[in-house]
């Protein structure tokens, strides 16, 4: 099979696609045919050098999310048979044309969803979904804040609190981006840089956010969120795009009895990833199949394009995800 693995920490020509010999199936495990790989941030990161693989996950492999076509079964398989189509997050070695993976961290592919849609799903929404709901605890009427608005995360995120009844506000330093996101459940969009973000969350929610999903990081975001939350309210921080140094107004955070918590999707154990995946069946899926929740994506390229899909999500001009299909 064809890989697409780390040479070195780098820029994305380090990426260099070869022969690797096809994975076997272990009793429970399935083997799947990729068809498409969802691009996220963690894979630039770990190319450059700043984010390795998690233990036990393949180490120069990119990739945490894929959907595609099963080949084969281990023979104590019992949900799933060759020829369905299957999608999850995995801790690495999604680039390639098949990987195995247990049965129990697979998720079907809702009817309907063409490969490209599936590669951007695992990962977007139950990150979202787990930050906003479990880490969150957001309720129905309440607000929730996305920083930033416009990434796969961003958009599943507004999907998501639309389809659970709560309120969302969206950042964005592109308005023209940002306006994309209202026609998908975005409530009130803010530009970064325009007026004074804590002035306007609150205009539009009276006491502040619930909830607020950072996918933003660090170089004084941290006391801007604090700032925009309510009373009590909590700020799950999930990304670091701008950083990851800052400093925090403890007289702030201690005032607002606010909550900071952090949470990776990567480094979840195996057992983590099957309960994501089951609650995935039990929470989300009906809402697929309903048409409530829709993954957006922005660009598919082949999978012999890798090193270009790199480039192009570091442009960061993209709104939704990036996809690789073989």
């Amino acid at each position: 099979m064809k890989a697409w693995c780390i040479t070195e920490s780098g820029g994305p020509d380090v990426l260099k696609c070869v022969d690797q010999p096809d994975p076997t199936p272990g009793p429970q495990d399935i083997l799947v045919n990729v068809r498409a790989v969802g691009l996220n941030r963690a894979d630039l990161l770990q190319r450059m050098g700043l984010y390795p693989a998690p233990p036990g996950a393949i180490s120069d492999v990119p990739g945490l999310e894929y959907a595609g076509e099963i080949a084969a079964v281990g023979p104590a398989v019992q949900g799933y048979k060759a020829g369905d189509r299957v999608m999850g997050l995995i801790g690495g070695g999604a680039y390639a044309e098949k990987l195995v993976v247990h049965e129990r961290e697979t998720i079907p592919v809702p009817e309907g969803m063409d490969w490209a849609q599936a590669g951007a799903t695992p990962e977007a929404f139950l990150t979202a979904y787990r930050a906003i709901f479990l880490e969150g605890g957001l309720q129905p009427g309440q607000w929730c804040l996305v920083r930033a608005a416009t990434s796969g995360i961003g958009l599943a995120a507004v999907q998501l609190v639309r389809a659970f009844a709560g309120f969302s506000l969206g950042t964005s330093r592109n308005r023209e981006r940002l306006e994309k996101v209202k026609p998908h459940g975005l409530d009130v969009a803010l530009v970064d840089g325009e007026g004074e973000l804590p002035k306007e969350v609150m205009r539009h929610t009276g006491l502040g956010a619930h909830v607020i999903l950072d996918l933003v990081g660090g170089n004084g975001h941290l006391n801007e969120n604090l700032q925009c939350l309510r009373p009590e309210g909590r700020q799950i921080v999930v990304g670091l795009m701008a950083g990851r140094d800052d400093q925090v107004n403890m007289g702030l955070m201690l005032g607002k009895r606010a909550t900071v918590r952090a949470m990776t999707m990567r480094s979840l154990p195996q057992e983590r990833r099957m309960e994501m995946a089951q609650l995935f069946l039990d929470r989300l899926l009906p809402h697929f199949q309903r048409g409530n929740l829709k993954p957006v994506v922005d660009t598919v390229l082949p999978f012999d394009q890798a090193p270009e899909a790199h480039r192009l999500m570091e442009q960061g001009s993209h709104t939704g995800k990036i996809v690789l299909t073989t």
